[in-house]
C-alpha cells in the first residue's frame, strides 16, 4: 500500500478503534468508506444494543466522534463526514419501566 492510500485509510481505522473501545460488541462494528466529490463518507454500523453508547446522552458522544473524525480528515486534507446507520427494524426496545399509580401509594401507607 502506498503512502497516499495509507493516509486515506487512517480515518477509517481511527473511527473503528474509537468505536470498538466504546461498545460491548466490538465484533459487530462495521465501517464503510466512500469517496465522492463532496468528500469522504464513513458509514458506521454497530450492534443495536450498542447504539445508546455511540449516540450518548443528547447525542454528545456521536457529536464528539464526528468532531474527531473531521479533525483526522483535515489533517489529511479531506472533508470527512460520519453517518451512523440505524439498526434494522429501528431502535432496540427499551426495558419497560413500571410506573407506580397513586392507588399503589395509598395501599402502602402505614400509620
Amino acid at each position: 500500500m502506498n503512502q497516499e492510500n495509507m493516509a486515506k485509510e487512517l480515518d477509517l481505522e481511527f473511527l473503528e478503534y474509537i468505536v470498538k473501545a466504546l461498545v460491548d460488541n466490538p465484533k459487530d462494528v462495521k465501517v464503510e468508506r466512500k469517496v465522492d466529490e463532496m468528500g469522504v463518507l464513513l458509514s458506521l454500523k454497530v450492534n443495536p444494543e450498542d447504539m445508546g453508547q455511540i449516540i450518548g446522552r443528547e447525542g454528545s458522544t456521536a457529536k464528539a466522534i464526528r468532531n474527531l473524525v473531521r479533525i483526522v480528515g483535515l489533517k489529511n486534507h479531506a472533508r470527512v463526514n460520519l453517518k451512523i446507520e440505524e439498526p434494522e427494524g429501528g431502535r432496540a426496545p427499551r426495558p419497560e419501566r413500571k410506573e407506580a399509580s397513586p392507588a399503589d401509594d395509598i395501599d402502602n401507607i402505614s400509620l
